[in-house]
């Protein structure tokens, strides 16, 4: 086991070139001889040169940008809270989340219920004071979904005040002053860019073959394929990164329900390409997804087409999350987590300063003063 960075990869010679240094440090690239290989380095958000966008922006593909999202809308309840500008205190409680596909929805229709929740420990705040702005640039939510379940979410997303721009995009953000493309201009402290996403930039560093949207060109045994369709030696792929084939011919859609299958089953004809025996070709079921859209809500369909809503499908979900944990211990802890949370009253604490956790020593520094512990 390796923890380093891969900055590229010459299949030709079956050699990775990895960086072990910490980010920001000196990189130390160190060459990496194999034998087999197997892509699987997921994806990036899809950015846009939306000027402000780098400077104000924040992402939702990893559990670090999660994290922060998390402790960062808390913050601005409390910074809302405290001030005595007016104008302050309204940019602070206005979000901002730019893309209606799962991720968007799912990510605002979470925090929006935190923060609602979260407003009971303030004196001065209430969840009408709250502003929630979806923006989309086709004219539905959840292009994934079925017409029933996206009319469904969206009639409830309504219901809960939340602000939904559909056909409509975002031109500016710059000094966090949002423009879109309807015309509207307002300020908010908190943009969240959930707009799609796209292949990990390592791929444009390697050698192997690669499709118009830059995925890695698989067959359906999910071996990488060469420009003339045949299988590459010793190279395999899944997940976001590869183009796999589907029933129909064209590419799964690059989401978890087909990265957890295509390992599965990239591991046994792993292992059964080793032993020599026949390989098997990935499937699909039938669409089967679900989104969270806040404690005990959500919407979902199985791969039967059974359409859910409400409590009943905010359970199947949950019970799929609990399905794809590692082991057994894992589960029952987090199932005994999830029982114990819906017995009590939710905790809702902001966790910021592990962000910046040397920013208190620092400041000892910018000071100017000296201690008057040992040493001083």
């Amino acid at each position: 086991m390796l923890t380093a960075r891969v900055t590229g990869i010459d299949h030709a010679t079956r050699t990775a070139r990895v960086d072990a240094a910490p980010r920001g440090e000196l990189r130390l690239p160190t060459e990496v001889p194999y034998d087999v290989l197997v892509m699987a380095p997921g994806s990036i958000s899809r950015t846009a040169p939306v000027p402000g966008l780098a400077d104000h922006g924040m992402g939702f593909a990893t559990v670090g940008e999660a994290v922060a999202l998390r402790n960062h809308v808390l913050e601005q309840l409390d910074l809302a809270s405290s001030t005595r500008d007016p104008a302050l205190r309204q940019a602070a409680l206005t979000f901002v989340f730019v893309g209606a596909g799962y991720a968007g929805v799912g990510a605002l229709a979470e925090l929006e219920d935190m923060a609602r929740t979260a407003t009971k420990g303030f004196h001065n705040l209430a969840p009408e004071d709250l502003r929630w702005v979806l923006v989309e640039a086709t004219d539905r939510i959840l292009s994934e979904e079925t017409p029933e379940l996206a009319t469904h979410t969206l009639a409830e997303l309504r219901e809960r005040n939340i602000d939904i721009r559909l056909s409509t995009t975002l031109e500016s953000a710059v000094d966090q002053v949002m423009a879109l493309s309807d015309g509207s201009r307002f300020a908010a402290r908190t943009l969240v860019w959930t707009a799609g996403i796209r292949p990990a930039p390592v791929l444009a560093l390697t050698d192997l073959p690669l499709d118009r949207a830059g995925r890695i060109t698989c067959l359906p045994t999910l071996r990488i394929a060469g420009p003339d369709g045949a299988p590459v030696a010793d190279a395999w792929a899944a997940g976001d990164c590869a183009a796999v084939p589907g029933l129909d011919g064209e590419p799964c859609a690059p989401n978890a329900q087909h990265a957890l299958a295509q390992a599965r089953l990239l591991a046994e004809n792993l292992a059964a390409d080793l032993a020599g025996q026949p390989l098997t070709d990935y499937r699909p079921g039938g669409p089967a997804c679900s989104t969270s859209l806040g404690l005990r809500r959500a919407v979902a369909h199985t791969s039967r087409g059974t359409r859910l809503t409400g409590r009943r499908a905010w359970w199947l979900h949950r019970a799929r999350q609990l399905r794809r944990l590692p082991s057994r211990e894992r589960r029952v802890r987090v199932l005994m987590d999830w029982l114990f949370g819906g017995l009590f009253p939710r905790e809702v604490v902001s966790l910021g300063t592990i962000e910046h956790p040397r920013a208190e020593f620092e400041s000892g520094f910018s000071s100017g003063g000296r201690g008057s512990g040992p040493g001083s």
